[in-house]
C-alpha cells in the first residue's frame, strides 16, 4: 500500500498521470485473477496512449521527468521519511487503508518529494 501512494505520488508531481503505475497482489494459486489484472491494466495504459502523449509531453521533458523522479525515488532523505510513514501506521495499529496510507504520504513527503523535484 505503501509503495503504491509514494510512487503514484511521485509520478502525479512530476507530471505523469499516476494511472500509469498498478501494484496489485495475485497469488500463483490466482491464474485467472492475474490474467485480468494484467489484462484491465494493459488495456488501461492502451487507452492513455503512448508515454507523454496524454500529459501535453515532449519525449525530451518525458525523459527529464522520469529522470528526476528516479533521482528522488533513490534519494535518502525521500526513503527515511517514508521508513518513518511505516513507523507511523504501526503505531496507529488497526486497519489501514489505502486512503491513510496517501494521506500520510501526503502529509509526511510532500515537502521532501518537491525539493527535490526543483
Amino acid at each position: 500500500m505503501g509503495v503504491n501512494a509514494l510512487v503514484k505520488k511521485v509520478l502525479n508531481e512530476v507530471g505523469i498521470k499516476p494511472e500509469r503505475f498498478s501494484l496489485q497482489w495475485a497469488s500463483a494459486a490466482e491464474a485467472p485473477r492475474f490474467v485480468k489484472l494484467i489484462t484491465d491494466f494493459t488495456g488501461q495504459i492502451k487507452k492513455l496512449g503512448p508515454l507523454g502523449q496524454p500529459e501535453g509531453l515532449s519525449l525530451e521533458e518525458m525523459k527529464t521527468r522520469t529522470n528526476k523522479a528516479m533521482a528522488l525515488v533513490s534519494d535518502i532523505k525521500l526513503r527515511i521519511g517514508f521508513g518513518n510513514i511505516t513507523k507511523t501506521m504501526r503505531k496507529e495499529g488497526g486497519k489501514i487503508t489505502q486512503a491513510r496510507v496517501a494521506e500520510l504520504v501526503d502529509q509526511k513527503l510532500s515537502k521532501t518529494i518537491s525539493a527535490g523535484l526543483i
